[in-house]
């Protein structure tokens, strides 16, 4: 590890004891920072220039993966997101939590039960305002297995089965080039890189971008305008960061064995995070602090997010 940058995060941004926090999304527009409670079923938001105080909680009524802005709103999207929800992607409202379906990902083809065995995970939006999303097991119904399919969302509304199978698809991106998508399947311990045609939203070429090569789990990730990928290692107690050669030039120590996800929001990673498998009260006070929200500041921004593009 010589020659590594590192920093250590001492005490959570928010304590507000989450259960499986992810999702995290910097709303520049509106200067807010939100994230979900996958499996408590709720969105936060928070508004950036009041700080904590300012936190809000808005019920979903189902399980909520990952989040994305609408770049051109008609009027009635105008308070709405586009998500990974349980069954598919779908419109939340961000002051409600009213929940409307797009496209479900499950037909008959699929066989009795599909649906409920599954939900949507993690997942990005590319530069044509496509949005790739995960699909995986529910742990609540099934103990994840080699089920999961990558789907896409096209600005029409047409839905595409891009890759299978996976078991846990976590973090997604694209190098700076835009001929890139990296994927990660977290119980694979690795990221993936994939030859990626903006023209059209396909993917293909898999190949093995970084390997941790350790029994614990990459999960969700953020791109910095330099090419490198933060990534969050689930039962590491770490984020680190991925060279464009897949190399580790970087980490960020947590007070947290569960690290799920990053975001830039400027300089700064804002990282969610998950409860421990084990009671935290019993834990070490260096590790306790899981499904709470931490930041820091990393010297580096993040490589701008993709909004979803409804066809017009």
């Amino acid at each position: 590890m010589s020659g590594i940058q590192k920093w250590t995060v001492n005490e959570p941004y928010l304590d507000i004891a989450g259960t499986l926090l992810e999702g995290p999304y910097h709303d520049v527009a509106n200067n807010e920072f939100r994230f979900v409670d996958i499996w408590e079923h709720k969105l936060y938001r928070l508004d950036l220039a009041k700080g904590p105080e300012s936190l809000k909680v808005i019920d979903t009524g189902a399980a909520i993966g990952v989040t994305a802005n609408i770049a051109n709103p008609s009027k009635t999207d105008v308070d709405h997101l586009i998500v990974g929800a349980k069954h598919g992607f779908a419109r939340l409202n961000r002051t409600t939590g009213d929940l409307s379906y797009i496209r479900e990902a499950w037909g008959e083809e699929d066989g009795p039960g599909k649906a409920e065995l599954m939900r949507f995970n993690d997942g990005a939006v590319d530069s044509e305002g496509r949005f790739f999303a995960g699909a995986m097991n529910d742990p609540k119904v099934k103990s994840p297995g080699p089920e999961g399919i990558i789907f896409r969302l096209d600005p029409d509304l047409s839905l595409h089965r891009v890759h299978s199978p996976v078991t846990i698809p976590n973090g997604m991106g694209w190098n700076l080039a835009n001929d890139t998508m990296y994927v990660t399947d977290s119980p694979t311990a690795k990221i993936f890189a994939f030859d990626y045609d903006a023209a059209t939203g396909a993917i293909s070429n898999k190949r093995v971008h970084f390997d941790l090569g350790e029994p614990l789990e990459p999960d969700g990730f953020a791109m910095d305008v330099e090419g490198c990928i933060w990534s969050c290692i689930y039962g590491g107690g770490k984020v680190i960061r991925i060279s464009p050669e897949g190399k580790v030039i970087g980490q960020i120590d947590l007070p947290t064995r569960n690290p799920t996800c990053p975001v830039f929001v400027g300089e700064e990673l804002f990282i969610t995070s998950a409860k421990d498998d084990k009671d935290d009260e019993r834990l070490p006070q260096s590790v306790r602090y899981g499904g709470r929200v931490f930041r820091i500041s990393v010297g580096v921004r993040g490589k701008p997010k993709n909004e979803f593009r409804f066809q017009n």
